[in-house]
């Protein structure tokens, strides 16, 4: 072996530096046998969950001891149960949020609330008022009961359709409801009494009335 070879190995440092150390050990971990040795995202969570029911454990050497895990699981469950009975599957939670959306405004008052509140305004002479309070009590009282979503973007007329095809003997009542409420709300049209009384009749026979179409109320929204 000549001198020059002998040299030329001797300048390849034996240990190297950190840096060079580093690369190596991230290369060597970045190899498949020890990548599929890394535990998954299930398995450290289960592990993290087994670990906490298995530290749950009475004092002492008492014969609930070894009960105490499971009774706590039980309770657990128990009350996911009792959340799903109170206050329903999130899909119902995400429904109701989303009705909350009263042509083009957020409102969270109910149909009765809503009645109240026309009345109030009618009582005080504030046609205008009462005649928007009175349709929005209309439209959520449906909602309410299941026959017309109203969701967001949802206009006057738009849910005078949806509506109507409830109650088609109403379609006519409806759609001029609808004319009223935009043209007291948009238009700076002033309310009469006369037309809160027929929209207030309008509202009785709608709440004691059946619907004709037993429908899914999601259909209507077509």
């Amino acid at each position: 072996m000549s001198p020059l070879f002998l040299a030329s190995r001797l300048d390849v440092p034996l240990v190297p530096d950190a840096p060079g150390a580093r690369d190596l050990l991230q290369r060597e971990l970045s190899k498949p046998e020890y990548q599929t040795a890394q535990p998954s995202l299930w398995d450290i969570v289960s592990k993290a969950f087994w670990d906490w029911v298995n530290s749950l454990r009475v004092p002492g050497e008492g014969p609930f001891t070894g009960l105490f895990p499971i009774i706590a699981m039980t309770v657990v469950v128990v009350g996911i149960v009792i959340a799903f009975i109170v206050w329903g599957v999130p899909r119902l939670n995400r429904r109701s949020a989303r009705q909350l959306d009263l042509f083009g405004e957020r409102d969270d008052r109910t149909a009765d609330r809503l009645r109240q509140d026309a009345r109030a305004a009618a009582a005080a002479g504030d046609w205008t008022l009462a005649l928007q309070e009175l349709y929005r009590a209309i439209a959520r009282g449906l909602s309410e009961r299941t026959i017309v979503v109203v969701t967001p973007g949802t206009t006057a007329h738009g849910f005078a359709a949806r509506a109507a095809a409830a109650f088609p003997q109403n379609g006519r009542a409806l759609a001029e409801a609808a004319d009223v409420f935009d043209a007291v709300r948009y238009l700076e049209a002033t309310g009469t009494e006369a037309q809160y009384r027929e929209l207030e009749a309008l509202d009785a026979r709608l709440s004691s009335a059946a619907p004709q179409l037993l429908a899914d109320p999601e259909e209507l929204v077509r």
